[in-house]
């Protein structure tokens, strides 16, 4: 993904919230992955934190789930927090599914719609 894209990709998200009649503002939005590729751990040059920061300015509230991860090192370079608890007992209004891991194929998720990174 390109560093133009992150407007593109919130703003299909966002417009496949309002088809759904999902309230944008104050929304909880998941995105699944924030490292540079699948399964594995570097998170430098993610493209994925310019998408949160984007999705953030709408007044929505994002939260990064990725096993694969260091917790310490995505706050100290971005500044962002990834989620550690249980994410199946809790309603999403959308789901971003930013970097494909394998942890993702059987994780069960409760939300409204899912928006995959390689649709566009």
């Amino acid at each position: 993904m390109n560093d133009s894209m992150k407007e593109y990709v919130a703003s299909e998200i966002v417009k496949k919230m309002i088809k759904q009649r999902i309230q944008v503002k104050g929304s909880n939005i998941l995105v699944l992955g924030i490292t540079f590729k699948e399964n594995c751990p570097d998170i430098r040059n993610s493209k994925v934190v310019d998408v949160v920061r984007a999705l953030k300015e709408y007044d929505t509230n994002v939260r990064i789930y990725d096993p694969w991860a260091n917790q310490e090192e995505v706050k100290h370079e971005y500044g962002l927090d990834v989620l550690t608890e249980k994410l199946e007992e809790k309603l999403f209004d959308a789901v971003v599914m930013a970097v494909a891991h394998k942890e993702f194929k059987n994780l069960k998720l409760n939300y409204k719609i899912i928006y995959y990174l390689n649709e566009i």
